[in-house]
């Protein structure tokens, strides 16, 4: 049987209390943070993201997985399942990889794949969806990569630094899923 949450260079995992001093230092990063979320790069505090923290890992539609490589255990970011219904088995999926040297080499690709296999293998979701923004170009080739088809734009959504940007609608129902 596979190990579900384990891949050949990370795992997802729990929070520890003492990650919210990586959280927070990701935040400090405004390229992490611009492109994350539409809403504006603002520093948290470390116990504002251990209130975060612990908040997300207490409702039945949210899973929160701290990314971790296998061969230190380096927190180097984190994969959230949420806005799950039930009745439909559908939930949103979203992934940042924090720790700068780490994106962009494949972590996040096999991150999304244990993330995948837990939404339709564990939890029996039937789709996943997710937005991204026109300008993060990696993230999109990630996406499509994974086999995420591309549903939808919403044109002009995001304004950053006086230009309007779109924002991306991406899906992948579970018999397009790859192994």
């Amino acid at each position: 049987m596979k190990r579900l949450f384990y891949g050949e260079r990370v795992r997802l995992g729990a929070f520890h209390p003492e990650d919210a001093v990586a959280l927070a230092r990701w935040d400090q990063d405004t390229d992490y943070s611009r492109y994350l979320d539409s809403a504006p790069a603002v520093p948290r505090t470390e116990a504002k993201l251990k209130r975060w923290m612990d908040e997300e890992t207490r409702g039945s539609a949210v899973f929160t997985f701290a990314i971790r490589t296998l061969d230190i255990d380096l927190l180097i970011g984190f994969i959230q399942i949420d806005g799950i219904m039930w009745n439909h088995r559908t939930g949103w999926v979203a992934i940042g990889i924090g720790e700068a040297e780490y994106r962009g080499r494949g972590y996040g690709y096999e991150a999304m794949q244990l993330a995948l296999q837990f939404a339709f293998d564990e939890i029996n979701l039937h789709r996943l969806q997710l937005t991204v923004f026109s300008y993060n170009l990696t993230a999109i080739a990630l996406y499509e990569k994974l086999g995420f088809q591309r549903e939808g734009i919403m044109r002009d959504a995001l304004l950053r630094d006086g230009t309007r940007h779109d924002m991306l609608m991406y899906g992948m129902l579970r018999h397009e899923w790859v192994r």
